[in-house]
């Protein structure tokens, strides 16, 4: 297996209560299941069209995508990318080494709970301690949760953008 981008290798990496394993195909039935997940449909769109591309990502050398888990039970996804391998994202010019962002909880009854906002910032901590300057992420504007949870990660508003799936505020956190 590949090892991510801030060098973390399987077995799981405990970073304080979460843990970020590397996703594997022996993890798509569990995100197919997250994916059709009506909490997560409304924000991430289509299912099928999204685990289509989630699948195909695992092949992708510039994604790092991750099952999150608190206790070893697996609740959540998170993915990240260097940003400039999509420069017509929308999303900008930032400094070298920006890596972007994109999660969802999957288990309904860990939302609400505060766990998104707290596995967000254990994970970009490990980013900017490994290295990185910046980190991104473009949650839909009328995700008000979505946007709450990043601002508790410590992440700023910092402009409305136009991507490829529309209007998206993109969010930034600096080391």
């Amino acid at each position: 297996m590949r090892s991510s981008w801030y060098g973390m290798h399987d077995p799981p990496m405990p970073a304080g209560r979460y843990q970020f394993r590397p996703m594997t195909a022996a993890d798509l039935p569990l995100v197919k299941r997250w994916l059709a997940e009506p909490h997560v449909v409304q924000w991430w769109g289509d299912a099928s069209e999204q685990f289509e591309l989630v699948s195909g990502d695992l092949e992708v050398e510039t994604i790092d995508q991750f099952i999150v888990a608190t206790d070893g039970r697996p609740f959540g996804y998170i993915q990240c990318y260097d940003p400039e391998i999509w420069p017509d994202s929308g999303l900008g010019d930032h400094p070298k080494g920006t890596r972007a962002i994109d999660q969802f909880i999957g288990e309904l009854a860990m939302v609400d709970r505060g766990h998104g906002s707290a596995f967000i910032r254990t994970f970009i901590d490990l980013l900017l301690a490994s290295g990185a300057p910046r980190v991104i992420t473009d949650p839909d504007p009328a995700n008000a949760r979505a946007i709450r949870a990043y601002e508790k990660a410590g992440f700023r508003r910092d402009r409305l953008v136009d991507t490829s799936e529309g209007e998206a505020l993109l969010m930034v956190r600096d080391r």
